[in-house]
């Protein structure tokens, strides 16, 4: 979906044809798989972040065509909302000290890009949701100046065919209806990438899976939306609600939403290709004049444009990626679960503690998903979306005994999850120093019960009891959570504000 995409309209036929074509692209990617046509193992690992812009007083500023302007970086583009921009890290060798040497690309990036930010009299934060965001901002004409959205928008939509229903219930309960799919800008996520073959492909997505309730639990970072609060992490059923493609009679008969944790382990990147066209309409049925099927019998790689596009629009936590480096195709895991911020420090503990985990889970002799029921671990991914750092996980007990327990995430992450985060990092070949450094920060969140989304709520309610209403005391916690995010301190060490 970074693609530039265009179209004035589609006609009767372009769905069926698009439809004919992602068939195509389905047998190409099976014909690549057979004839084992892809990239060998390189260890690769990339790094995106979804940034919000934001003046002194903490509220939303509509314009990154402008900020972008002052940037003039390819590591800078748009994202949905006015009020957005994505950093791209080119991808990196997971050993060594890579994630020291990703810190120091981090912080000179978004420290250039928000002195230019300033110039506008905007500033550069890294945070789930902006509490600030109100229902004003978030409308149609709030997004970004580009085809691709506009396009995405309507046709989300016209396939929903009214608007959008937003009902949240967490510590507080919002509902509110939308006339377009801006509020998912609201949503600003970390976007880890790694490259696998296709032998390791299932292993690794399997283990991702299993990984992502521990990524949320600890990396929580968007509790309030519209100045009510919600979930610790709110983006989980924000995002699933704005791009939902359902009326509510679709949903109530048990078809799928777009935002999607899956519903089984799998044994091959292909079962959720193969899902995604069996279950998904298209949403931008724009077909390609490649031949895929010809171009794999001529002995080239095709890029399975149709196929990618739709992936573009199945919103999966954990998303497979099918693509082309210098000729050669390759296989990759995106996980899309972990909110932006609040610190570059912080956001990789949340990043050596994935890719940790993820190793850890995809090499053991008897894998967790083995062990743990599928809906077990989209239980423990609602669980940690609701409750953060305080959530209960269900969990396979130690040994070959078998079954489940049911265990304080905090205590899990420091007994069970972190020496083997840590054995995985080894098997990477990062190095002690870079292991211990990011790994310590997600250690102590744990011991001090203390995330971004627990910060940001109890700076809120000391702004509440110092007297201040709602909309100051939100507005007072962002621009204390600004001030402390510029000192660099992962969050578990910020003292209480505002």
């Amino acid at each position: 979906m970074g693609e530039k995409v265009a179209a004035d309209r589609f006609d009767l036929t372009d769905r069926r044809r698009y439809r004919d074509k992602l068939h195509q692209c389905l047998q190409g990617l099976d014909r690549l798989l057979a004839q084992r046509r892809f990239d060998r193992p390189r260890n690769l690992m990339g790094l995106e972040i979804e940034l919000n812009l934001a003046d002194a007083d903490g509220m939303p500023r509509m314009m990154n065509a402008q900020v972008l302007e002052r940037i003039a970086s390819r590591d800078f583009q748009t994202e949905l909302g006015q009020f957005n921009l994505e950093v791209n890290i080119l991808p990196h060798q997971l050993a060594g000290r890579v994630f020291d040497q990703l810190a120091e690309e981090l912080q000179t990036g978004l420290a250039y890009a928000d002195r230019k930010a300033r110039e506008v009299a905007a500033r550069i934060v890294m945070i789930g949701i902006l509490p600030t965001l109100t229902s004003d901002d978030l409308v149609s004409a709030n997004l970004s100046a580009a085809d691709r959205y506009t396009l995405l928008n309507d046709q989300i939509m016209a396939a929903r065919g009214e608007e959008v229903m937003l009902d949240i219930a967490g510590v507080e309960r919002l509902t509110y209806v939308s006339g377009s799919i801006a509020p998912e800008a609201a949503c600003t996520s970390v976007q880890l990438h790694l490259q696998v073959t296709p032998g390791r492909f299932a292993d690794v997505w399997n283990a991702a899976q299993a990984a992502a309730a521990v990524q949320v639990a600890v990396g929580a970072n968007s509790p309030f939306l519209f100045g009510r609060e919600l979930w610790r992490e709110s983006r989980a059923p924000l995002f699933l609600q704005s791009t939902d493609t359902r009326p509510p009679e679709f949903s109530a008969q048990g078809v799928r939403p777009r935002t999607w944790f899956g519903e089984r382990w799998i044994e091959s990147a292909y079962d959720l290709f193969l899902e995604n066209v069996r279950y998904f309409p298209a949403l931008l049925p724009i077909c390609d004049e490649e031949d895929p099927l010809r171009i794999i019998d001529d002995g080239g790689i095709p890029s399975l444009a149709e196929l990618v596009l739709h992936n573009g629009t199945v919103y999966r936590w954990n998303r497979p990626v099918y693509g082309i480096a210098d000729g050669v195709p390759h296989l990759r895991v995106e996980n899309r679960v972990l909110p932006a911020g609040p610190t570059v420090t912080d956001v990789l503990a949340n990043t050596a503690l994935y890719y940790g985990l993820v190793r850890a889970f995809a090499d053991e002799q008897r894998p967790l998903w083995t062990r743990m029921p599928f809906a077990a671990a989209k239980e423990n991914f609602d669980a940690a979306c609701r409750h953060g750092i305080d959530a209960r996980l269900h969990w396979p007990r130690a040994g070959w005994a078998g079954g489940l327990t049911t265990v304080p995430v905090d205590r899990l992450v420091r007994e069970e999850l972190l020496p083997l985060a840590a054995a995985g990092l080894d098997a990477w070949g990062v190095e002690p120093a870079d292991r211990d450094r990011y790994l310590g920060v997600i250690d102590e969140r744990c011991r001090r019960r203390t995330n971004g989304a627990a910060w940001q709520a109890a700076a809120y309610h000391r702004a509440r009891e110092g007297g201040l209403d709602r909309e100051k005391a939100l507005a007072a916690a962002v621009r204390r959570y600004c001030e402390l995010i510029r000192t660099g301190e992962p969050v578990h060490s910020w003292p209480p504000g505002p």
